[in-house]
């Protein structure tokens, strides 16, 4: 894994406190892909330094660190965060069919019966459902819409998502939008 720029790097986890006397620390996995995770995975932490991974139990959230083996050793890890690449992601984690990564949804632009409703900002989950914040296409600011929204991002709200050319179509966003 070579040092990637960092705009690249995509915070996954976070370790926690440390358990037991060997080094075991606890793991909160940030992201939708567990499977990332695994005995020899290595990722960039926050301390500016890689670490891999040697024992990885997700049924318990616990993992150990190459080369740490006391508690002592253990503590310094309090809090670090983990990070990845997207290039690291793509080839790690496993997409279902009509399934996308955050990072490949930012940026793309929305559009409901060839109007232009906006730019995908980010992506907000609420309870259980993902939705794209959005900012509001400049001319419909202009006629008296909000600068932001959010649109859900489930059937029947999304019909189509062509990544490539960075492109969603929806139904029923600029019914949100008028109503925001």
């Amino acid at each position: 894994m070579s040092k990637p720029f960092k705009e690249q790097l995509l915070h996954i986890a976070t370790i926690g406190k440390t358990v037991g006397i060997h080094g075991d620390m606890k793991f909160h996995d940030k992201s939708d892909f567990p499977e990332q995770f695994f005995n020899g995975s290595t990722f960039f932490t926050n301390l500016k330094k890689e670490i891999t991974l040697v024992d990885v139990d997700l049924n318990r959230g616990l993992i150990r660190i190459e080369g740490i083996n006391s508690i002592e050793d253990a503590k310094r890890f309090t809090n670090v965060k983990l990070f990845t690449t997207r290039d690291e992601t793509r080839k790690n984690c496993h997409l279902e069919e009509g399934e996308f990564f955050w990072f490949d949804i930012d940026d793309c632009e929305v559009y409901e019966n060839d109007i232009h409703l906006g730019t995908v900002h980010e992506i907000e989950r609420i309870a259980i459902t993902d939705y794209l914040a959005m900012i509001t296409d400049e001319k419909l600011v202009q006629a008296g819409h909000p600068k932001k929204f959010l649109i859900p991002f489930i059937k029947p709200f999304r019909v189509s998502v062509n990544i490539k050319k960075k492109i969603i179509i929806v139904e029923g966003g600029m019914d949100i939008l008028e109503a925001s």
